[in-house]
């Protein structure tokens, strides 16, 4: 059973500087795939942990506000020197820190960023 709230914010501090990967399955945040292979669900957990922070999905709650209290858009546009910036804002409802690492899995038409050493979801 996946944790969340209280219990979820205790789970994370207890682990401490564990590997991400490690943090989503002690959490319960794992699935099993058709083929019977382990999947980290990063996402659901992300959101439990960002709720469980306070920071509520809701309308008018303030997720989703970038600097200035604008609503932040979730486009992201290629700059002129071909650089693709995501955001402080964006960064930090997922609670990344400088130095974070990502490997960058190329699809069509999209891009995946996935925490440097986690399983590859398929």
């Amino acid at each position: 059973m996946a944790l969340s709230g209280t219990e979820l914010l205790a789970k994370v501090k207890e682990l401490g500087d564990a590997p991400k990967s490690e943090l989503v399955r002690e959490c319960g945040y794992v699935s099993t795939k058709k083929d019977g292979g382990e999947r980290l669900n990063f996402t659901a957990f992300y959101e439990a942990l960002l709720e469980a922070k306070g920071l509520s999905f809701g309308e008018g709650s303030g997720k989703g506000r970038g600097k200035g209290g604008r609503t932040l858009s979730y486009v992201a546009t290629v700059q002129g020197n071909g650089n693709l910036l995501i955001g402080k804002a964006y960064t930090a409802l997922l609670d990344l820190n400088p130095g974070d690492e990502f490997d960058i899995k190329l699809g069509r038409k999209q891009i995946k960023l996935i925490p440097a050493g986690a399983p590859d979801e398929e």
